[in-house]
C-alpha cells in the first residue's frame, strides 16, 4: 500500500468539505506558475500596442515574466486564488459525493446521468459563491509589473475594493454566465473523469486504491477537461479581464474573437491549460484522498468539528 490506507468509516461530508478547500489550496501553490502563464496567453490577442511584450509556448511566457517583471509576477494574484479555492473546490469537490447520492435516490451505485447532474449542480453553486474571488484573480493575474507601468490594481484587497467602487457589485460578479457554464462542464469533466477512470482501475483489478491508481485517474480527468472546457475558459478570461463596454456580453466576446483572430483562438494557451490541468489535477486528487484518509484517522474530534460548521 502507497500511502495512507483507506478509513473503515466513510468520509463525512465534513471531512470532504475541508479537504477539498485543503487539497486545492495545495495544488495552486505548486502549480499557480502554470495558471499566470496560461491567463498572459489567453489574453494576448488584446495587446496590440507596439510596445506590449509577446509570449511564445509555456517554458518561454514565464521566462518572459521572470526577466520583464521578476519572479514575483508568476504568482500575482496567489491571494485571491486561495481564497477561491477554499470557497470554490470545497463546494464544487467537497459536496460532489453528496449532490451525486440525492440524484442517485440512495442506490449504491451512481449512473453517468447522476454524476453528471451532481458535477454540474456543484460547479455552478460553486461559482456563484467564488466569482469575485475568480474575478480577482484573473485581473492580477492579467496585469502587467513591467517597470514604469501603472499596474491597475496593487494588490488583492485593492482590487476587491477598486472593482467594487468603480463597477459596482456587478463588476465583481463579471463573466458568472461564462463561468458558470465552463465549470458545469469543467467539474462534470473533471469529477465524473475521476470517477470512472479510478472505478474501472478498482473493479478490474488493474491497480489498488493507493497512490498510483489516484495519478492514473487524476491525468486522465485534467486531459479531458482540458480538451473539453478550453473555448469556454478563454472566452471567460477575455471577458472577465475586459474593461467596462469592451464587450457587451459573453457571446459578444466569443463572436468577436472569432471574427478577429479565427477558430484557434478559443484552443489559445492549450498547452499551459493541459499541463496546468493535468497537474493541478494529480496534485489536488492524490492530496484530497491522502487527506481524508488523514483527518478520519484523526479520530472522531475533527468529524465532530466539521460536522458543526456545516
Amino acid at each position: 500500500m502507497v500511502g495512507l490506507k483507506p478509513s473503515a468509516v466513510p468520509p463525512s461530508p465534513g471531512v470532504k468539505f475541508l479537504g477539498a478547500g485543503a487539497a486545492a489550496c495545495i495544488a495552486d501553490l505548486v502549480t499557480f506558475p502554470l495558471d499566470t502563464a496560461k491567463v498572459r496567453l489567453q489574453i494576448q490577442g488584446e495587446a496590440q500596442s507596439a510596445g506590449a511584450v509577446r509570449y511564445k509556448g509555456v517554458l518561454g511566457t514565464i521566462v518572459t515574466l521572470v526577466k520583464t517583471e521578476g519572479p514575483r509576477s508568476l504568482y500575482s494574484g496567489l491571494h485571491a486564488g486561495l481564497q477561491r479555492q477554499m470557497s470554490f473546490a470545497s463546494i464544487r469537490i467537497g459536496l460532489y459525493d453528496t449532490a451525486k447520492q440525492f440524484y442517485n435516490n440512495g442506490r449504491e451505485t451512481a449512473g453517468i446521468g447522476s454524476r453528471i447532474l451532481a458535477g454540474c449542480t456543484t460547479g455552478g453553486l460553486a461559482v456563484i459563491v467564488a466569482q469575485p474571488t475568480d474575478v480577482v484573480k484573473v485581473r492580477l493575474q492579467a496585469q502587467s509589473n513591467l517597470s514604469g507601468a501603472k499596474p491597475r490594481y496593487t494588490g488583492t484587497f485593492h482590487a476587491y475594493k477598486t472593482i467594487a467602487t468603480e463597477e459596482g457589485a456587478r463588476g465583481l460578479w463579471k463573466g458568472t454566465t461564462p463561468n458558470v457554464t465552463r465549470n458545469a462542464i469543467v467539474n462534470s469533466a473533471e469529477l465524473v473523469t475521476y470517477d470512472l477512470i479510478k472505478e474501472n482501475l478498482l473493479k478490474y483489478n488493474i491497480l489498488t486504491d493507493n497512490l498510483p491508481c489516484h495519478f492514473v485517474s487524476a491525468f486522465g480527468a485534467g486531459f479531458c477537461t482540458t480538451v473539453v472546457a478550453s473555448p469556454v475558459d478563454v472566452v471567460k478570461t477575455r471577458y472577465m479581464n475586459s474593461p467596462p463596454g469592451q464587450y457587451t456580453s459573453a457571446p459578444k466576446c466569443a463572436w468577436t474573437m472569432l471574427t478577429r483572430e479565427g477558430p484557434t483562438a478559443f484552443y489559445k494557451g492549450f498547452v499551459p491549460s493541459f499541463l496546468r490541468l493535468g497537474s493541478w489535477n494529480v496534485v489536488m486528487f492524490v492530496s484530497y484522498e491522502q487527506l481524508k484518509r488523514a483527518m478520519m484517522r484523526s479520530g472522531p474530534t475533527i468529524d465532530c468539528a466539521t460536522e458543526s460548521s456545516l
